[in-house]
């Protein structure tokens, strides 16, 4: 049986928002044959140098290592001065990004929608694993 290929992927979220993000690291994690590196930057390992110019070396620094960027679309992300900077930092670096449009819902952020290597997926598990399988 061939080795397993590792997923490095960051998931950028917002932490007021984080119930999506830690449901999508639950999914990653429980998938068989899916072995996966966790780059994203969650509230409960935050960046140490919580200054502007800090927490941006930060996010560049745990983004170059990824292969793949999700950004979950809620409304949240339309008005999230740190979730635009990782999609610049992801465009900026050539990073394949996936747009997740949340479950229920109608309208998706025009960044995220614009930011998207692909077609937005929907917030479902099977749909997004096989997105990641397809780009990475």
């Amino acid at each position: 049986m061939p080795a397993l290929k590792r997923r490095m992927i960051f998931i950028s979220h917002a932490w007021q928002y984080n119930e999506h993000y830690y449901k999508l690291v639950g999914w990653f994690d429980k998938e068989s044959n899916f072995l996966w590196r966790n780059c994203s930057v969650p509230s409960h390992d935050a960046l140490p140098d919580n200054t502007k110019k800090g927490l941006e070396k930060g996010i560049t620094k745990q983004i170059r290592p990824a292969q793949i960027i999700i950004i979950l679309g809620g409304m949240y992300a339309a008005h999230s001065n740190w979730i635009d900077y990782e999609i610049q930092e992801a465009q900026r670096m050539e990073k394949l990004i996936i747009g997740i449009k949340p479950w229920d819902q109608r309208r998706v952020p025009r960044n995220v929608q614009n930011s998207s290597s692909i077609p937005m997926v929907s917030w479902n598990r099977e749909n997004i694993i096989k997105a990641v399988r397809e780009l990475v």
